[in-house]
């Protein structure tokens, strides 16, 4: 048992430690009850410091003057980097006219932002890195489950087969178990980075608490913050799970017609610690989108629409006029295409600047103050679809003279920064030919690419590896083949597709699950497609040239 303190925890004298604390000395920190404090001020030393035990640890202690032995200092001088100086110093010629601050009032700032540090540790920085722990912690938690149900696809797959391709299967389920452990792996060695920084967090906190707690002058003022440091968040880590496509049966090919596991695809997205904000709530779709407006364009053949911003659109069609409206479908400004002829799509960069390509010539083209210049000339290829990325580059679909190559191409201004166009295997992502390839970024900065030819979706991350595709969804309302054409994404990073011969938008999620359609609203042969930053959706009718502004988010 502590010998200062009994069972209920009652403070005893340090010096008989039998009675009860009356006082403290500020300057020993010693606990006295009364007959003792003339035993321990009894050698004669002027610095004790005697004061009400409730009132311990109020007295500064200052730092001993280097120059003066006697003196304390209690002043910092601006003027020479807040050195610690006594009333001497300050009368003495090496300090003459500089300014001077008390050490009282700097400690007590300090012990303000001392106080500010701890609450923003344990209010806001510790609280996100359990949130991100967790996460992985979940991530993991699932990680069989998720696996457990594409084994599960693959087993059904092989029941259809003959006995002889057993070895075929057990091959895969093998190559599916080491992308298992490398998915494992990848989870489990961030878990550990954030666990490392959360102890390391710990630590610091416990030190800062000590500062918080302690009088000595030097180790307070000296106490520099890690906040800035801590707040530097790790990026967020999502893995996607392969998935296993199943193929038709050909004996004589068992191998590589029984199906194929994607590669593992691990995407990291930029996680900013916003310190006292709250935080974005999931925004859930509707049971029934709502139809909000209507704008009448008179193009011909409505193609594209984009947004400017919350009140108005760019939009284009197969004239050489693009046009400007407002929501209320008020005509604003009207373009000319430099050619003369049709744009084959249409963007707003983060200026505000209206971009179209033009097949015609081979370019892309900004027009800036109402005046059209070339951003980027094209030889040997012709630009299809286009649109601005989160970071201001530019996404160009395109395909070569011949008819036989697409390829999306990376820009940043008119310097050309990354071409994708074939996956792992050195197969073609797109179809090769001069037909329409809508394309946009999604918030994780994969890359999506609407190939109608192809009759699907096409996703990439940002270094350009396939991470899925998307073929439809089966509906018995649905009878006409999938072929998305308009494609966009809004703020839950959800990519919503035009499918013009079945008349609706399918809405999936990041990792090319299907949602839900949008089938309402008396859609007809829905074309380009785009979301404003209040997530409501633009959608081009094709033959009837307008423009529809639909509510599907709650």
């Amino acid at each position: 048992m502590d010998p200062h303190s009994s069972a209920q925890d009652v403070h005893r004298c340090d010096l008989c430690e039998t009675a009860i604390v009356h006082s403290y000395c500020d300057f020993c920190h010693v606990n006295l009850c009364k007959p003792c404090i003339g035993d321990h001020i009894s050698d004669g030393y002027d610095k004790h410091k005697i004061v009400p035990f409730q009132e311990r640890r109020s007295t500064l202690i200052y730092p001993k003057c280097e120059t003066h032995s006697q003196k304390n200092c209690k002043f910092q001088c601006k003027d020479c980097n807040n050195i610690f100086v006594c009333s001497s110093c300050m009368a003495s010629e090496q300090h003459g006219r500089h300014k001077f601050v008390e050490v009282t009032e700097v400690f007590k700032k300090k012990k303000d932002d001392i106080k500010k540090d701890t609450q923003e540790f344990e209010n806001h920085i510790s609280p996100t890195y359990e949130e991100i722990a967790l996460d992985l912690e979940n991530q993991l938690a699932n990680l069989d489950g998720g696996y457990k149900k594409i084994t599960t696809t693959m087993s059904k797959q092989g029941e259809q087969w003959h006995r002889e391709i057993d070895i075929v299967i057990n091959k895969i389920k093998t190559e599916l178990s080491e992308i298992k452990e490398k998915h494992r792996d990848i989870l489990q060695k961030h878990l550990n980075e954030i666990k490392q920084i959360q102890s390391l967090i710990k630590e610091t906190l416990q030190t800062i608490r000590k500062i918080e707690k302690s009088t000595e002058v030097s180790t307070t003022i000296e106490y520099s913050s890690k906040i800035r440091e801590f707040s530097k968040l790790p990026p967020k880590v999502h893995v996607s799970l392969p998935t296993f496509i199943p193929k038709p049966i050909d004996p004589k090919k068992l191998y590589s017609l029984f199906g194929q596991i994607t590669p593992l695809s691990t995407a990291t997205e930029e996680n900013v610690l916003s310190l006292n904000q709250p935080k974005t709530s999931v925004r859930e779709l509707l049971d029934e989108p709502k139809l909000v407006a209507t704008i009448q364009t008179g193009h011909e053949k409505l193609r594209s629409v984009t947004c400017l911003n919350e009140d108005r659109i760019w939009t284009s069609g197969q004239t050489n006029d693009i046009k400007c409206f407002n929501i209320k479908g008020s005509l604003l400004q009207t373009i000319k295409t430099k050619s003369e002829e049709w744009p084959n799509d249409i963007a707003v960069d983060s200026g505000g600047n209206l971009l179209y390509c033009d097949g015609t010539d081979r370019t892309v083209n900004i027009v800036k103050n109402g005046q059209t210049e070339v951003l980027i000339k094209l030889q040997g290829w012709k630009p299809i679809n286009l649109c601005v990325t989160s970071t201001g580059d530019l996404l160009v679909t395109m395909y070569s003279d011949d008819w036989t190559q697409s390829k999306v191409v990376r820009y940043s201004g008119s310097k050309e920064k990354q071409t994708i166009q074939f996956d792992d295997e050195g197969k073609p992502l797109y179809s090769g030919n001069g037909k329409i390839k809508y394309i946009t970024e999604n918030r994780n900065h994969d890359i999506c690419v609407a190939d109608g030819v192809a009759g699907a979706v096409v996703v990439v991350n940002q270094d350009g590896k396939l991470r899925w595709r998307y073929t439809g969804h089966p509906s018995v309302t649905k009878n006409e083949p999938f072929e998305p054409i308009g494609i966009t994404t809004d703020s839950q990073s959800r990519i919503l597709t035009a499918d013009s011969d079945n008349h609706c938008i399918h809405i999936l999620d990041q990792n090319g699950q299907f949602l839900r359609y949008i089938d309402n609203c008396d859609l007809e042969d829905p074309f380009g497609l785009c979301v404003d930053n209040n997530d409501n959706l633009f959608v081009c009718e094709v033959y009837k040239g307008n423009v529809k502004k639909i509510k599907y988010l709650k």
